[in-house]
């Protein structure tokens, strides 16, 4: 089998819309590969929405683990870190891959990368609740005065830039939110990349992280957090739209 290539300096984006998997055959290879524990955890959702994401979600991260290692998708291995974060365990000699998981109504997505911290996160935009309101609870003083200085009908697409990017950043950190979401700001009204800023609880370092943000579909708001190491320039980010084990892992 031909593996793919992903580069030190880079980071690979693959998604799915789960309604695409409609065939039969694909849904049965997919709960072929899941574990015991996933099997198990499927079947706790209620609805079948819910149980078809989850298998989907599944899939897909063992589908792209493979793309780039001779591990079949059946025999990774998961762990739970103490925040609910899963990370690769096995199997034994599998390459130092992280991985990142975000899923929403219509989009599931996979974020990829050698030996760095990774965070993803994907929104509906069209989905129905509060917007303002809740960055006005969660949000940092900082962000909600800014979001409410735009013009109303800009307001509820610049919420969903902040809520996908923090929790990008909280996903790539492992910690979920043991980060309060007001402990950091996000500047989107300056020209050049995405900047954060931390209160000096967090102790982080602002240039440690890259991020980027995006929409699919016009629906679909996507972010993404990537570790920097000291002194390295812009890690390239590419996005691959995928059906897994049609369009990975890759045929020989």
């Amino acid at each position: 089998m031909s593996l793919l290539s992903l580069p030190p300096g880079a980071a690979h984006l693959w998604y799915v819309d789960p309604d695409a998997v409609d065939d039969w055959y694909l849904r049965a290879a997919y709960h072929s590969v899941m574990s015991p524990e996933e099997a198990r955890q499927q079947a706790r959702f209620r609805f079948l929405e819910g149980r078809h994401e989850y298998l989907v979600t599944r899939a897909l991260v063992r589908a792209v683990l493979s793309a780039y290692s001779p591990v079949p998708p059946r025999d990774w291995v998961f762990v739970r870190n103490g925040h609910g974060r899963p990370e690769v365990a096995g199997p034994k000699g599998a390459p130092r891959l992280r991985f990142n998981l975000s899923n929403t109504r219509g989009l599931v997505a996979c974020l990829v990368a050698q030996g760095r911290e990774v965070g993803l996160d994907v929104e509906d935009t069209h989905r129905r609740g509060e917007t303002v309101s809740i960055a006005d609870r969660f949000f940092s003083p900082f962000e909600s005065a800014s979001l409410r200085r735009l013009p109303a009908h800009r307001q509820r697409d610049r919420f969903f830039d902040y809520w996908t990017l923090k929790e990008a950043y909280i996903k790539a950190r492992g910690m979920g939110l043991a980060i309060p979401l007001d402990h950091f700001s996000y500047h989107l009204d300056e020209d050049g990349p995405i900047r954060i800023s931390f209160e000096p609880e967090l102790r982080d370092d602002p240039s440690r992280w890259q991020f980027s943000l995006t929409s699919l579909g016009g629906r679909h708001r996507v972010a993404t957090a990537i570790e920097r190491r000291p002194g390295e320039g812009t890690i390239a980010v590419e996005m691959f739209r995928c059906l897994p084990f049609e369009d990975v892992p890759p045929k020989a």
